[in-house]
Order: structure tokens, then sequence, then C-alpha cells
């Protein structure tokens, strides 16, 4: 079975027919809108050649008797508070039905939360946090109104997924609704979308996958679902590491990008299995000066340092990824503990320099202390335990400055050896 065989094997599995993906599939969303409800409203994202694919939404819509009530703007990068209490706002106007979303993953999310204010009123911090939803729906006695969520870009898997990340823009801090009620129902992607999509958004998009799948891998560890977190990872990892490079050399690589759809689509399987941690809580305070994706890629590789005594089965896996694409030399499998998460570190720092990432925050315009300072405090937020609780070594309150300020340290400078793991943290 061909590795593009077993990554839909493992979507099948995790989404039955719910998922409609792959290249040319857009034109089938009326058939799936036209079973949940006669009166949608769409919203969506723009970018280059978006017109056509709305048109293309809307003739499908059209043809199965699906009345089109609206076509309206959605999210700005990042999911902002105000353009969720917008996307409410007019969701409450136009009192749809069905809800399409049509974007990446700042639209999808942001429509996300505003189906839940518009279904169950309150404001957005009511809902933040793992679980809320669910519990307002089942006191109210409610439903939310059915989301059809089609994506545009390969990376965040927020057509897939429970999350939905929302930012405050005074703050420049982002915070995360957790709850499986926000599951859109009818997930779509045509991964065709993606062939026009400029190289540097792949990247950013495919490098969110790949650290899904790794974050997973170390949230997992030791616990019940790493069979399965590890099987995804291994099949998730092996088309990103192996097509990345060849989607951004060769733009006109389609099956380079379509690799990178089911990768990164493998991402949001993961994230349904395991919960991510240090890295993606890291990158929540850095919205104003890296793209999500970069800032993952950042971090992930200090943070293995960091977690090594615990996790080296899954750093076997990952060393043994990256060494069958020629990303680091010598042998791995002697090695344990830190030493081991310093080859997996040099591994993910190799293939970010090969495509041109950075690989320090000290390298990134408009990085100062107080981004640190900004990381450590969100680290101590209840409204963002979730990710502190997926650790893979067990970390309190109380360790965040001493121990959590040494990989950001770290990440500042690319010195590996600045990083102190906690005493008697190995599984």
């Amino acid at each position: 079975m061909t590795v593009f065989a077993e990554a839909e094997k493992l979507l099948k599995r995790f989404k039955g027919s719910t998922y409609t993906f792959g290249p040319g599939v857009l034109a089938r969303i009326g058939e799936v809108a036209s079973s949940s409800g006669k009166r949608a409203l769409l919203f969506r994202g723009t970018f280059p050649g978006s017109d056509g694919y709305v048109k293309e939404i809307a003739k499908s819509l059209e043809k199965h008797g699906v009345e089109l009530i609206g076509i309206l703007k959605g999210a700005r990068p990042n999911s902002p508070r105000g353009d969720v209490n917008r996307i409410m706002e007019d969701i409450k106007i136009n009192d749809p039905v069905l809800i399409i979303s049509f974007g990446g993953g700042s639209t999808i999310d942001a429509v996300k939360a505003s189906i839940v204010l518009a279904s169950l009123g309150g404001e957005i911090d009511d809902y933040i946090g793992m679980g809320k939803v669910s519990k307002v729906l089942k006191r109210q006695g409610s439903k939310l109104i059915p989301h059809i969520a089609s994506q545009t870009l390969a990376g965040s898997s927020a057509h897939l997924t429970k999350y939905s990340n929302i930012t405050d823009m005074d703050t420049l801090q982002k915070k995360l609704i957790i709850d499986d009620a926000i599951v859109p129902a009818f997930p779509f992607f045509d991964y065709s979308m993606t062939y026009d999509t400029p190289s540097n958004i792949i990247a950013d998009g495919a490098l969110d996958g790949l650290f899904h799948l790794i974050e997973v891998l170390y949230s997992t560890e030791g616990r019940p679902g790493f069979n399965l977190a590890f099987d995804i990872a291994a099949i998730g990892m092996d088309l990103i590491i192996k097509y990345l490079p060849a989607a951004m050399e060769a733009p006109d690589d389609h099956r380079a990008r379509e690799g990178l759809c089911l990768g990164a689509d493998l991402g949001g399987y993961a994230i349904m299995t395991g919960g991510t941690n240090g890295g993606h809580l890291t990158s929540f305070s850095l919205v104003d000066i890296l793209s999500h994706g970069r800032a993952c890629a950042i971090m992930n590789p200090y943070y293995a340092v960091f977690f090594a005594p615990a996790i080296e089965r899954s750093l076997k896996l990952i060393c043994s990824v990256f060494s069958k694409y020629g990303y680091v030399k010598n042998s791995f499998k002697r090695l344990s503990g830190r030493a081991l998460g310093i080859y997996a570190a040099e591994a993910m720092i190799s293939f970010a320099r090969s495509i041109g990432f950075p690989t320090t925050l000290g390298e990134i315009e408009g990085f100062t202390k107080n981004h640190i300072d900004r990381a450590l405090k969100a680290a101590r937020d209840p409204e963002l335990s979730s990710k502190l609780q997926n650790m893979p070594v067990p970390m309190t309150v109380d360790m965040i400055d001493r121990f959590m300020g040494k990989v950001l340290e770290s990440a500042a400078s690319g010195k590996l050896d600045i990083i102190e793991n906690i005493p008697d943290s190995a599984a």
C-alpha cells in the first residue's frame, strides 16, 4: 500500500463518509448541503482565485435546491475577537438553517466560535477552555446551527477538529475554545485549491500540521492512545518531510501539494486523539511577530530537548523519518534521553534551514524579552491549562519560570545547552 493510500485509509477511519476530500471535490458541496438545510449563509476568505471557487459553491448549492441567502466576509488572520462578534451578528440577522465557512483556519475557527455565540448567547470568554459549550448545550437543551467547513489551506485542520483559536488583539494573546460540539458536521477540502498557493504559505501550513503530529506523540507517550498517535504520525510526518521541499522547489508539483494536504489532515486526526503542548502554547504569545507554523517550527526543537527523557519512543520515530530523508548524518540508535533529544532537535533545525525558515527567535524582527514574559504569563493562565496538562513531563505553575524560561532563552539564542531537564522526568 502506498503512503497516499495509507493516509487516505486513516482519514476514512477518522471521519468515515462525512469528510469529502481530494482534488476536485468542491462541486459536491451542494449535494452535502441539501441534506442539512435549504437556507445557507456563506462566510468566505479572500485569496487569488477565490471568487471562482465561491461561484462554484453557489452553482452547486443552486443545483441541489439550497438557497444561498448571503455571501459575507470571513475572518482576518488569527481570528480576532472583533471578527468573531461581527460574524455572530451576521448570523443572527440572516437566521440561516445552515452555515458554510470557506477559507483557511482563521475563518473556520471564527465561524465555529460565532455559531456558538449565535446559537447559545453569552460572550466569547464564557466558552474559553475545555468542554464549556457542551455544558451550556445540555443545560439549555439547545443545538448548534449545522456547519459545513470548506478548507482552502493545508495546515490548521480547523475543518476537522474541536478547536477554535481566538485572538485578543489588545493583549496579542491567543486562546482556545475546545469542545467536541464545535467540530464541523461536514468538512470539505478540495486539495486542488492549494495548487496555486504561494510557497511560503504552503510551508507555514505544512509545519503547523507537522507539529500537530509531533506534539501529540509527546503528549500521549506512556498513555492510552499512543499507538494510534504513533501510526498517524509515522505516515503524516513522512508525507510532510518528503513533500514540503518538493512543493517549494516546484510549485507546479501537484502530487507534492496533495501529499502535504494528506499529511496536514492527519495532523488534524492527531489533535483529536491527543493534545498539543509546549510549541503550540508558546506560539500563542508570538502572534504579532510570527505566523503560527513558523512559531511552532522554531519552538519545537527546543521543547524536544526539554521533554527528551520522557519521550524516547517518539523521538526515535521522529529521528528515523528525518534520517530517511537525509536531514541527519550519524546514527541515533544508541542514543537515549537528552542526547536523543538534541539529535532530534538538530534534525528539525536542519529541515527548517533547508526550506529557508528561521530557527531561533533572535532572528525574528520585533522579538524582545517582552515575548518571553508574555509566553511565561500565558503558561500560568488557567484558560490555557490544557497545554500545560499535555506536557509529557510533570509541570506545575511554580516550575514555569525556571524550566520553561530556559527553553525560551534557548530558542532565543539557539544554544541547546541552556535547557534544563526536570529531574526524574523519564517516562
